[in-house]
């Protein structure tokens, strides 16, 4: 899992150009994969605690996110982005993109690579409904055995829309790369990860308790690590049931 929300919060550069904007969240999400690939993702994460921390400034934004992998009896893994965008003219749509990727796990760590682009926002009249589309060259790096540095590029959607007066947001992204194989052949590889959030903070009695109720949807192929040598299977759909408190 990368995290819920990936660079959902980075629209807001450009949609509030030279306005300081600051946004915080940090979320727990209980994992089903391994219940429902018991043979394939045995040993997946049964938590994911994601930090994430989004800042706009008037030439553009700083964003990170930290998923923090855990199981029943240790913690397993990190794995963190962190991504700056700088605006490219005042009124306009077009940012530069510029973003590190990588972490830890039990195993040794994650390939790590550096993604260097343009991303295009937009928004409707009240920024209810956001959206950007990332054209990056991405590049990784040798990072462990069996890994080598290639290069890469990578395609990237987000999205972003509350309605029913703001009650449930729809949100996330989906991102197309090029990965490599062991034996280095290369392979188209896709991850999604929509959410559907009913935020409390609409209930008459509740407001400023920034608590959301939700859930995360991992649909990937090539992306996730099969685990069992008898399956071919690279396409997984992995739901979580989710909370978020925003600050």
């Amino acid at each position: 899992m990368k995290t819920e929300m990936k660079k959902i919060l980075t629209l807001a550069l450009l949609l509030i150009g030279g306005i300081a904007v600051h946004a915080q969240d940090i979320q727990i999400h209980y994992d089903f994969g391994r219940n429902m690939y018991p043979n394939d993702e045995a040993g997946r994460q049964k938590v994911t605690v994601t930090l994430e921390q989004f800042k706009a400034d008037r030439l553009g934004s700083w964003f990170y996110f930290c998923d923090l992998d855990l199981s029943s009896k240790f913690f397993k893994g990190a794995y963190a982005e962190i991504s700056r965008e700088f605006n490219l003219g005042k009124d306009s749509p077009f940012a530069a993109h510029l973003e590190y990727d990588g972490g830890l796990n039990l195993g040794g760590s994650f390939q790590h690579a550096a993604l260097l682009g343009a991303a295009w926002n937009g928004h409707n009249a009240d920024f209810t409904t956001t959206y950007s589309v990332q054209l990056m060259y991405k590049h990784y790096f040798h990072s462990y055995v069996g890994t080598r540095s290639y290069a890469s590029v990578q395609l990237t959607g987000v999205w972003s829309m509350m309605f029913c007066n703001k009650a449930l947001t729809f949100s996330g992204f989906i991102d197309f790369w090029r990965g490599e194989k062991a034996n280095h052949n290369g392979q188209l590889v896709i991850l999604a990860e929509p959410q559907l959030w009913y935020n409390f903070n609409t209930l008459p009695r509740m407001h400023g308790i920034n608590l959301s109720i939700g859930t995360e949807w991992e649909i990937s192929n090539n992306f996730v690590y099969n685990q069992n040598p008898n399956s071919s299977t690279t396409f997984f759909v992995n739901p979580t049931l989710a909370l978020k408190w925003s600050f």
